[in-house]
């Protein structure tokens, strides 16, 4: 099971290069991420956009921009859309997100002329490495879904547990987490965990363990949940964080990010191919991270 980034990197080193098609890449820490990943066997890629510019971002932060395919598209949604059929016609593998709203390249890949849509919902999946933790985390859904009902969250879990698989972790432990850790009828998210529960016991939500309500504290400390007299084997090592509405979600994410320094990488799934969509605010590094762990989805998706 991968544990790290670092070991995440490695992994889809070993894989071999994977393309992606990055639509609107006029952007620095796209290019820079692209760039990297290229230098270490990773993915290429074909960048679509406003080719001025990429080669203007590109010579003032010394890529060599030549070593890639330039698909010129001045128009944001038009490029969006290249890219999405470049991956639809096998051209590439994965689609990435450049200097472009996430609504506007969603629309693309879910539209059904390219055939990439699925009977699954779009999520995102936010993937963390935290100093002091033996394991990654899987956040979800920090970005794509607002307010997602009961059979929306089982999807959603789902689509964690493709990335989790991809990365090594046959039987994740799931943590819907609430502000509290007993069901309360007044608290939604409270009866939707208590069903989810339900739903894994029944066998209705397979290949994983998952436990709630649970608060943050007791999802992933063992010894906030033994204080609190909890003893489902979930408690305190979780690896994916199922959070009730999008706000906590962003709220977990940013403070990963900032508060905690964590290293972070985001994906959306749900499509029959990864899509990278990450914060206009995520460094070169996190989008870095998140082609690889897109080339070993990429390279799961397709039996290898």
């Amino acid at each position: 099971m991968i544990k790290k980034f670092e070991e995440i990197v490695k992994h889809a080193q070993a894989i071999g290069p994977k393309t992606i098609a990055v639509a609107a890449a006029q952007d620095i820490d796209v290019l820079l991420a692209v760039n990297n990943a290229k230098k270490l066997g990773i993915a290429d890629a074909i960048l679509v956009g406003a080719e001025s510019e990429i080669r203007r971002i590109a010579l003032e932060n010394q890529i060599d921009i030549n070593k890639f395919k330039i698909i010129d598209q001045q128009d944001i949604v038009e490029a969006c859309r290249t890219a999405v059929k470049l991956v639809a016609t096998g051209q590439a593998h994965i689609v990435m997100k450049g200097l472009v709203e996430s609504a506007t390249i969603l629309k693309a890949v879910l539209d059904k002329e390219f055939g990439l849509r699925t009977n699954s919902v779009l999520s995102h999946v936010a993937v963390a490495d935290i100093a002091g933790y033996d394991r990654l985390f899987y956040l979800t859904d920090a970005a794509m879904n607002i307010e997602p009902d009961l059979q929306t969250k089982k999807q959603i879990i789902e689509n964690a547990l493709r990335v989790a698989r991809a990365l090594g972790n046959e039987c994740p432990k799931v943590a819907c987490v609430c502000a509290v850790e007993k069901v309360n009828p007044k608290m939604k998210a409270t009866l939707d965990a208590a069903e989810l529960v339900k739903m894994n016991k029944d066998g209705d939500l397979t290949g994983c363990m998952v436990a709630g309500p649970l608060a943050l504290d007791n999802a992933v400390s063992p010894e906030a949940a033994k204080h609190k007299g909890i003893t489902d084997p979930v408690a305190g090592n979780a690896d994916i964080l199922l959070v009730p509405y999008i706000e906590a979600g962003n709220m977990v994410y940013k403070s990963i990010v900032f508060f905690a320094r964590g290293q972070i990488a985001g994906i959306i799934v749900g499509a029959k191919v990864p899509v990278i969509v990450t914060s206009r605010a995520d460094s070169d590094i996190a989008k870095l991270n998140s082609i690889a762990i897109g080339v070993l989805m990429a390279s799961k998706s397709e039996g290898n």
